[in-house]
């Protein structure tokens, strides 16, 4: 505890009386001030205990006093010491009213003790409370190493909070709550969500204030880089002390050093992943179980999905929010979905351009996806494809599942294309792209330019052939023409484009031309 009026007030050797302000002796002493000027104002920080012995001041006239006493008091002084036997034999009673009035602390100073014990003893006072907060800092220290070695994480969110005697909590970069303490401060800890996710945008380190008096709550960005890997949250009823704050900063220490360390685990997994996955798309399911062992075996024993996520754009830079790469962000975003369901997930980055994700199906990892999908990743500058459910057996098929997904979400602009959504559809859409029709007008140009000359419909005659699936009769009556008439306009197509009508490719490809241009009595 810092120096007090009351500690003073009980000091021995000082012999000091207390003559107005006894409701207010608790107040902290920050230092002890000796000033003779009328007007010490400018020169106080707030916190001091003036000392004086009113050489230029009418401690007698009342009004004097008055304006006196509310300066002091507007200063932040928390205390007047006036020392009696040297200008006046007893403090005048002008002063010692304005001092009841006001409600200032004022004491009486004897002659035999002069103000340099005074300042020495707070002083003094203030150093064995500075000794004792550094002592119980470090002592805070090293229990929390300590938990931190033998327990992990939780046991320091534990330690800290019953040091701090409120509570704690620790978050992942995603804002999730991975540990607090006490139990019943869960509630209070997640709502904070919303400042974590503030602090999480803002680069680290960062803090910040959030509550109120009775509920004060710092929150302390994780992470020895620009990019918060997590946060920690204090809950006090009142700013933190020097004692608490070593606890609150040795807890950040030991917190960031723990992420960066499940980082280059994180790393280190990420390797073995990648070897399982090449297994995997390499055909020998039974040697990627065996490298993945107990961290992934349990993922390959049900349906998994493969999901592969790229930048939108394309030169360095491009998708970039805030400065932040948006596969790394993704890539955070489904690890902290998976350790928060206790799921299994494979996520193997494949440089600075592919991100690629096995991932149970129908679990908290693919539903994360989604939802980051619907949220952020159009804005991140992300598109991303996901494969159907499969097995090990099937993996090098779901991965160009997930890519001809990862295709498509190109072309229409979308942030998210499950293969599902292709297989269930129509492929009509996927005609919807330059290079397609750029091939289809090259196709029906020539027939166009015959048509343009006026020899012909060869172009409608060829579409209505197609739709009545070369039944010579029907297609001639749609188009009100003879059937030889009809025969007559295919061969010319057949010379035209010097391609055969009976080889299916061929319709085929002249089919799609016609709804790839929009020539097929509809819109592509």
């Amino acid at each position: 505890m810092p120096p007090t009026l009351a500690s003073l007030v009980q000091h021995s050797a000082l012999k000091l009386t207390v003559r107005a302000g006894e409701d207010r002796l608790d107040t902290p002493v920050r230092w002890a001030h000796v000033s003779e000027l009328a007007d010490p104002v400018p020169y106080m920080e707030g916190g001091e205990l003036l000392l004086t012995t009113a050489l230029t001041l009418d401690a007698q006239d009342p009004e004097a006093t008055r304006r006196y006493v509310r300066r002091l008091l507007g200063a932040g002084v928390v205390g007047l010491g006036f020392a009696i036997g040297v200008n006046y034999e007893d403090i005048p009673q002008a002063l010692v009213d304005a001092a009841r009035e006001e409600g200032l602390p004022l004491l009486e100073v004897p002659r035999r003790t002069p103000f340099l014990a005074i300042s020495k003893a707070v002083s003094a006072a203030i150093a064995a409370d500075q000794y004792r907060a550094v002592t119980a800092g470090f002592e805070a220290q090293r229990e929390l190493t300590r938990a931190a070695l033998a327990e992990g994480p939780d046991a320091v969110v534990a330690r800290l909070a019953a040091h701090v005697d409120g509570w704690a909590a620790l978050y992942d970069a995603s804002g999730a709550v991975l540990a607090v303490a006490p139990d019943w401060a869960a509630r209070r800890a997640a709502r904070l969500n919303a400042d974590v996710e503030r602090l999480r945008e803002r680069p680290a380190p960062a803090s910040a204030v959030v509550g109120g008096t009775d509920d004060r709550v710092e929150l302390q960005s994780l992470g020895t880089g620009r990019r918060v890997r997590g946060a920690l949250a204090v809950g006090t009823g009142a700013p933190l002390g020097t004692a608490e704050r070593y606890a609150v900063h040795s807890a950040i220490a030991l917190l960031t050093l723990t992420t960066e360390r499940s980082r280059s685990l994180q790393e280190a997994e990420q390797r073995l992943g990648a070897a399982v996955l090449r297994m995997l798309l390499s055909g020998q399911p039974d040697h990627a179980r065996a490298v993945a062992g107990d961290l992934y075996g349990g993922l390959l024993d049900a349906p998994f999905r493969l999901l592969i996520a790229e930048p939108a754009g394309n030169g360095p830079g491009v998708g970039e929010r805030d400065g932040e790469p948006p596969l790394p962000v993704l890539a955070e975003a489904l690890e902290s979905a998976a350790a928060r369901a206790g799921e299994a997930v494979l996520v193997v980055p494949e440089g600075d351009e592919r991100l690629v994700v096995l991932a149970g199906d129908g679990g908290a990892v693919v539903a994360a996806c989604e939802g980051y999908a619907e949220r952020e990743a159009e804005e991140a500058g992300l598109v991303v494809g996901l494969s159907a459910p499969t097995g090990p057996i099937a993996a090098n098929a779901a991965y160009k599942q997930a890519e001809q997904s990862l295709s498509v979400a190109r072309r229409r602009g979308r942030a998210l294309v499950e293969h599902e959504d292709l297989a269930a559809g129509s492929v009509l859409p996927l005609l919807a792209d330059d290079a397609v029709r750029a091939f289809a007008d090259g196709l029906l140009r020539a027939l166009r330019e015959h048509d343009a000359t006026g020899r012909g419909d060869l172009v409608a005659s060829l579409r209505a052939w197609l739709s009545r699936h070369g039944q010579w009769d029907a297609a001639a009556a749609d188009l009100g023409v003879h059937r030889h008439t009809l025969r007559y306009r295919m061969r010319r197509v057949e010379e035209i484009l010097g391609r055969s009508l009976d080889d299916p490719d061929v319709r085929m490809e002249l089919w799609l031309a016609l709804k790839a241009t929009g020539e097929d009595g509809g819109t592509a």
